[in-house]
């Protein structure tokens, strides 16, 4: 998406503990993230960030100025979806040009409305892509009474609990695409307010053995830049402390091409 953004890929892999990462075929700084991010991480999990939602279409000269309600009333439109599709092959196919392909995912989880996450099953198994990200999310409270008047967290709570149903209908569609997915993710119900304590928290309320997958947005500004939370959730690579903590808790931490 941008520059900043290609950065905390560079050194949250190199210099902390990020694993995984995913990659925006539409997205203004492609051409840095695969010529100077991706040759120099050798074992980093590379997803497609599938991107109907801003940003200009790779097939035509078209502005994506959706919003997510609007995109699960058109996921019914039969023209809509074949734009969609050949949108997606698009990005797919680009992205492959020049890395290897771990999982697919989307730029604010739109593969998860039902209709486009069963489009999603199908060009991952035409293009022998075995992972797609599902969204279920345990509940879980983190200690920290700030988060909880946020403004953002009432919003948050909602998209979990339909994100929690989209999943429920989408973890059969993964079965019968004979494809693969992570167990729970972490970073919905606290998106925009992520932070060491909120991944440990909700790694803590995971008891049974489970696939975890903890999204984050991290940025790495220049001294010059204001921070902000994409700085501090970039932040969250680099603490070794909460490496440790994980794997104290029986973690593996690996990413979708393990």
């Amino acid at each position: 998406m941008s520059k900043a953004f290609n950065k905390a890929v560079l050194e949250g892999y190199n210099n902390g503990f990020l694993t995984s990462t995913s990659i925006c075929a539409n997205g203004k700084a492609f051409d840095s993230a695969v010529n100077e991010v991706i040759p120099e991480c050798t074992n980093l999990g590379i997803g497609v960030h599938l991107n109907i939602i801003e940003g200009s279409a790779l097939g035509d000269e078209e502005k994506f100025n959706n919003g997510y309600l609007q995109l699960i009333c058109l996921s019914n439109n039969e023209k809509f979806m074949q734009n969609t599709e050949k949108e997606f092959r698009l990005q797919i196919e680009k992205v492959l040009k020049y890395t290897t392909v771990s999982h697919l995912d989307s730029h604010v989880h739109v593969h998860a409305i039902p209709k486009i996450f069963e489009l999603t099953c199908k060009l991952a198994k035409e293009y022998q892509i075995n992972q797609v990200r599902t969204q279920f999310e345990k509940f879980y409270v983190v200690p920290d009474f700030k988060k909880h008047i946020n403004v953002k967290y009432p919003p948050n709570i909602f998209k979990v609990l339909l994100l929690n149903a989209f999943t429920l209908n989408n973890r059969g569609l993964i079965k019968e695409y004979g494809l693969q997915t992570n167990d729970y993710i972490i970073g919905v119900g606290y998106t925009g307010m992520m932070d060491d304590k909120t991944i440990f928290e909700g790694l803590s309320a995971i008891e049974e053995d489970a696939v975890v997958e903890a999204l984050i947005h991290p940025c790495k500004f220049t001294k010059d830049s204001p921070k902000n939370q994409h700085q501090k959730e970039f932040m969250i690579t680099q603490n070794l402390d909460l490496k440790d903590k994980i794997q104290r808790l029986g973690f593996e931490i690996d990413n979708y091409r393990g």
